[in-house]
């Protein structure tokens, strides 16, 4: 008789305990070798991991809710979901009957964005298509609660059977999409009992994860053996889904976000009148940036001779966190201008009037707006990306997509794209102020390595464009069985 303690995976967005359930495993029969899959994951799940969590959650449940009395993030977590049946039959109403329903689910803002390139190509080809977002993060799901091509955009309720039962006889869908990640064992089972067709897209298995932990492992496997289709960013990844959790059905698509980007890259009027202080300099755009990532950058800036022109585009654009960086600036005897202070920008008025012209050969741009970020690229000659001394880099292909050298920290083991980006010559990974300073060095003294390495970021991300159509296609034939389908355009094919 053996004891193992699983530490299940809980709402990453709030800080409670973590609940510890204890299986008693007895006269366990051997697993089938792991390339064969059961013919139907659901079959097997009556004495399993997945099916003591569905029994033992609702208990759970309760307790975290009590909880909430003592715990403002957790209260606010079961206050953001109080009304969300109410509101979720309301919008369901407004669906037209025999309108094909597709189901994206996203934990926050970086997964859906993945999928926005999937729902435009699904809207186009789909006739009459009705999309229903959930988010599990309050970010996620209040910067994107007013998309404008969701039918509904709701938070995901707590997983408990009866809220899953709830959640999918409200939608209804024909497809359910899972971008990367956020296995929620209750609502996948029922969305597989419901008849729902099932994606999992933009997946990652990272080496060294939970996933291949042997006792989380068999809480895995049959969640994602439930999957029609398991689209991973990388080979690599679908080997190990097919190989290690038996999952036929994996196969490498790419990263579909890469899409997203590339069409992104034609805008550019966010940034239109800030351009001309930067004419025929070289610009450092320093994105998403953390307060590690601001000290290890001005320390390197500030001993460069041929100093770039330098942007800050700090990850929280807070007024507090702003003047922090004025603060800081000032002490470094560093002149410095907000964006705000520049000019209108999509109709913004002017902040405050500027006692004396930006010079962009020695002022810091402090950018204390939001929405600059993706197109500031298209100004800058490299790229940092912040993020990188914390617990992972930020959106490393927004800038690559320009063509632009790409500079972060060395935490990025979990971004796919940035470690293509280093395999491709394309991208630098830093761990202190000269390592970092050696490249900026390399990249401004005119030998041409900067146009090298812009070269070869521009060229990987391109060479991995097309994720969004292969997606797209499989959503699109389960969206149209017994359906009308639209001619695709020759741009999404």
């Amino acid at each position: 008789m053996q004891y193992y303690e699983l530490n299940l995976p809980l709402p990453h967005s709030i800080s409670y305990p973590s609940i510890y359930f204890f299986l008693k495993l007895e006269n366990e029969t051997p697993s089938p070798p792991e390339h064969c899959p059961p013919p139907n994951p659901l079959r097997h799940m009556k004495l399993s991991p997945v099916s003591l969590y569905t029994r033992l959650v609702p208990a759970a449940a309760a307790v975290l809710e009590a909880a909430g009395r003592f715990s403002p993030k957790l209260r606010e977590f079961f206050a953001a979901r109080r009304s969300v049946f109410r509101e979720l039959e309301e919008k369901s109403r407004n669906v037209a009957e025999g309108r094909a329903r597709l189901w994206v689910h996203a934990a926050s803002v970086g997964e859906f964005e993945q999928a926005r390139p999937l729902i435009s190509l699904l809207k186009e080809s789909v006739p009459d298509l009705a999309v229903f977002v959930s988010f599990l993060s309050d970010s996620g799901y209040n910067a994107r609660k007013d998309y404008p091509d969701a039918d509904a955009v709701f938070y995901l309720p707590l997983d408990t059977p009866a809220n899953a039962r709830k959640t999918t006889s409200i939608v209804r869908p024909d497809l359910f999409m899972l971008m990367r990640y956020d296995f929620w064992p209750c609502h996948l089972l029922e969305l597989k009992r419901h008849g729902a067709g099932m994606i999992l897209a933009a997946a990652v298995l990272q080496e060294g994860s939970p996933y291949f932990n042997p006792l989380l492992k068999a809480f895995y496997r049959p969640l994602f053996q439930l999957f029609d289709h398991i689209f991973t960013v990388a080979e690599k990844d679908a080997r190990a889904f097919r190989n290690v959790f038996g999952c036929r059905a994996a196969e490498r698509a790419g990263e579909p976000r890469i899409d997203q980007v590339i069409h992104r890259s034609r805008n550019g009027e966010m940034v239109r009148h800030i351009a001309p202080f930067f004419r025929d300099r070289s610009v450092l755009v320093a994105g998403s940036v953390w307060e590690k990532d601001e000290e290890v950058l001005l320390t390197a800036w500030m001993k460069l001779s041929n100093r770039p022109s330098l942007v800050l585009v700090p990850h929280k654009v807070g007024i507090e966190n702003i003047l922090r960086i004025g603060r800081e600036l000032e002490r470094l005897q560093i002149g410095w201008k907000k964006v705000s202070q520049l000019g209108a920008s999509l109709g913004a008025s002017l902040e405050a009037p500027l006692e004396a012209p930006f010079d962009a050969s020695r002022d810091v741009l402090v950018i204390d707006q939001t929405g600059y970020l993706a197109e500031l690229y298209t100004i800058a000659s490299m790229a940092y990306v912040g993020g990188g001394f914390g617990v992972n880099v930020h959106n490393t292909l927004e800038p690559a997509v320009y063509g632009i050298p790409v500079i972060f920290g060395p935490h990025h083991h979990n971004s796919p794209e940035a470690e293509g980006l280093l395999e491709a010559g394309g991208a630098y990974t830093i761990r202190n102020s000269e390592e970092l300073g050696a490249v900026l060095r390399r990249l401004v003294d005119g030998t041409g390595e900067m146009q090298k390495a812009g070269k070869a970021a521009y060229g990987f991300i391109h060479s991995q464009s097309g994720a969004a159509s292969q997606i797209a296609a499989a959503a699109r034939e389960i969206l149209t069985q017994g359906r009308p389908q639209r001619p695709t355009s020759k741009n999404n094919s």
